[in-house]
Order: structure tokens, then sequence, then C-alpha cells
């Protein structure tokens, strides 16, 4: 059914909010004050006309806006995107009653990220390769992407050849793209196990592309140089498909953060520490103990930690910190912590900190509220926050980053 709707507010995933006498109905790509034309199937509308366009309203960048579900916010006013980008940190707080004014944003321009999951599928009409259409199974072919880095843009046309080659299914699969510093590093997933053939076929594929590494399902295929990510000098090779910053210049600026509020501090622990985004950078003045449950990015820390020279020491150590929480007790061996987890926050490893007598915390997250629920408990723990920094590393997405910065006095033994 086609409805004529007005649209009053923005949600949080980034879609317009129309409220009528049946309910809320959420229309993506539309604005506040719009007026649009829209198919309604319960509480979900697909936009099919404008028919009174916003003031805020621009031209997208990207010839995929609209059917690609990769971004959600390209037809914003720039103004008015930092505003929203902001306000999902403020209301966060607001409803864990952690009573502060975040910083100003810290923008991300376009063509910037270098790290991205393309979804792929083999059809009779040949290779698919791009982003899910919004609210859809159904991959979208992309010719051009302009949050990506224009090394991972160029190179799309390749990538399709080599999925051509490596994928040995039907099947939906994800190839992840890494843009290092020694050239892409590509990862399948779920793209079917390699024939020996096809696997020197792909390995061949890759040299002649003078690709950094391939590999599938976790397996490398062929590493032609090491991929290499450097962490203020420290250089790394992160595990195939790893988590990776996906933005170089918002990981430099949510370190700088980190970096300066733990500048005193003799022994850090880093939670989460991932392959030591933080913990490679703090140990040019901190010791650090860097903790994480995937042993493979641990190895790829501690080896960066090795081969590079003016560090500080730095301890690994393999622990599932949701189920095994560092306790307060072992906490307060150190001066200050920096911890990063999943969307899924850190609310047992939260109150731990909170019991602990560590002067100085920075808790860095990709998730509003679940950073504003473990602010709320190290703050109810006597933690005073100091700062909360939003930072915008998912451009045009509903999502945002932020740093919180936090300090306790430390209790006289």
């Amino acid at each position: 059914m086609t409805v004529r709707l007005r649209i009053d507010s923005l949600g949080s995933h980034g879609d317009g909010v129309a409220r009528t006498e049946r309910g809320q109905v959420f229309v993506p790509f539309t604005l506040p004050g719009e007026v649009v034309n829209a198919a309604v199937e319960r509480e979900r509308g697909t936009l099919m006309a404008v028919v009174e366009p916003s003031p805020l309203r621009v031209e997208p960048p990207c010839r995929h806006f609209g059917t690609c579900g990769g971004c959600s916010l390209q037809h914003m006013d720039d103004a008015a995107y930092r505003a929203f980008k902001s306000e999902r940190v403020a209301s966060a707080l607001k409803r864990e009653r952690v009573d502060i004014a975040p910083e100003p944003l810290i923008t991300c321009p376009p063509d910037s990220r270098r790290r991205v999951v393309l979804s792929g599928r083999k059809t009779a009409g040949g290779m698919l390769l791009g982003y899910h259409r919004i609210q859809s199974a159904e991959i979208v072919d992309i010719e051009e992407c302009r949050i990506a880095l224009p090394a991972i843009v160029s190179a799309l046309p390749m990538l399709r050849d080599l999925a051509g080659i490596v994928c040995q299914t039907t099947k939906p699969f994800h190839v992840t793209v890494t843009a290092t510093d020694t050239g892409l590093d590509v990862a399948f997933a779920e793209s079917g196990k390699l024939p020996d053939a096809i696997r020197r076929q792909a390995a061949d594929f890759v040299i002649r592309h003078r690709l950094a590494r391939l590999s599938v399902d976790g397996d490398i295929v062929v590493e032609n140089h090491k991929p290499v990510i450097r962490y203020d000098g420290a250089e790394v090779t992160p595990p195939p498909g790893s988590f990776l910053q996906g933005v170089a210049a918002a990981e430099e600026a949510m370190a700088g953060l980190v970096i300066a509020h733990l500048s005193k501090a003799k022994r850090v622990a880093d939670l989460f520490c991932g392959s030591g985004a933080f913990a490679l950078r703090l140990a040019r003045s901190s010791e650090v103990h860097a903790v994480e449950a995937e042993a493979a990015a641990l190895a790829a820390l501690d080896r960066g930690f090795r081969f590079a020279t003016g560090l500080k020491r730095v301890t690994t150590e393999k622990r599932d910190l949701f189920r095994r929480p560092l306790t307060f007790k072992d906490l307060d061996a150190f001066d200050g912590i920096v911890f990063d987890p999943p969307r899924a926050g850190a609310e047992d490893q939260s109150r731990q900190i909170a019991r602990s007598n560590v002067p100085k915390v920075a808790a860095v997250s990709c998730n509003p509220a679940t950073l504003a629920r473990d602010l709320r408990i190290l703050i109810d723990g006597g933690y005073r926050l100091v700062s909360v920094t939003p930072v915008d590393q998912f451009l045009w997405s509903p999502h945002v980053e932020a740093v919180a910065l936090l300090e306790k006095p430390r209790k006289r033994r």
C-alpha cells in the first residue's frame, strides 16, 4: 500500500520516522520535515517519491546510494549529519543519567576507509560483488564506493575476477579487503573449499596482480608479501580477515586521546587489545599488559613488539574477558586502563574496574548505548567522567565511535 507520509524525525538507524494513526513507520533515505510517498508494510516503508524535500537534503555523492544499503545518510546536509552523530552519543548518555556534554565530533572524510567487507555471489549472469540492499539479502553489484580508499575502489574489477576464481559455491560469501602499507590483504569467507588446481590458479593471480595476501576461511592461500599495518612505527601483520579500525586517521585520533590521558601511567592494562592499536603506541612510554581472547591477534601484537625498537615491555594474556574479566585486585597493579570491547560492551569487566583503584581509565566503544551503560557503572563506582569524544569513522551510517576518559583519586594504602 502506497501512502503519503510526513517525516517527523530520524530514528537511531538513520531512517526517517513518520507518526501515523497505526503507529510509527520507518522510511529509509528520508529526512525530518519531508512529505513523501512510501510503500508501507507494517512499520517499514519503502521510499517511492519525495513530494516536499527538506532544505537539509543534498545530492548524494555515490551513484549507488538508495539502492545499496551500505550508506544511509548521504542525502543529508553535512552540518545536520554531524549533529545527528553527536546526538546519538548525547542521547545514549542521557538515558543512563550520565551528565556530560560530548566534545565536538571528530569527522571522517570520504574515500578514507581502509577496510571493507564486501558480499558476493556467483550467478548465471556473472559474479556479483558489493553490499546488500537495505533490509534485503539481495546483493547490489557496485562500481564505486565513496567511503573506501581509492586503492580499494580501483581494485573492484580485479577483485571481482579473483572472486570468480576463488568462489566454489552458489551461496553468498564475504570478502574482507584491507588496504595495508604493503598492498591489499584479501580474505574470503564461506566461498567454498578450494581444489588444488584452483588454489594454484588463485595464487598465480595474486602474485600477478601484486596483492599482499589471499586467505580463504582463515587459511592463507598465498602471501606474496606480508601485509603490514604500522602503529607508531611498530609493524604488525594482522591475522587474515581480523578486526582493524576502519579509518587510519580515526584510529590516530582515538589513540591520541587515550595516550594523552594515560601519559603518566607507568603500567597500563589494554583490555580487548586486538592486534595492538593502543598497546604498541602506549608502549612508547608505559609498560603494557595486553589482554585479548583471540590468540592470532595476540601473536601479531607480540611479533610487532619484538621487532620494534624503543618500546617498553609489552606482555600478553589470552583471556575471554566476557567470561573471565580481570578482577579489581588484578587491576590494582596498574596505573591506567584502556578497554575497547565489541558492540556488546564490557559490563562485567566494567564492574571490576569500578571496584579498582586505578586512577586513569579510557573507554573506547563503537556502540553509544553499551558505552553509556558501562560509564554509568564506572561513575557509580567512584570514577569522574572527564570527557566523551564522538569519532565518526563510519561515514554516512548511523554508527559512531566514542572515547570516554575517566579518573579516580587513588586511595592511600
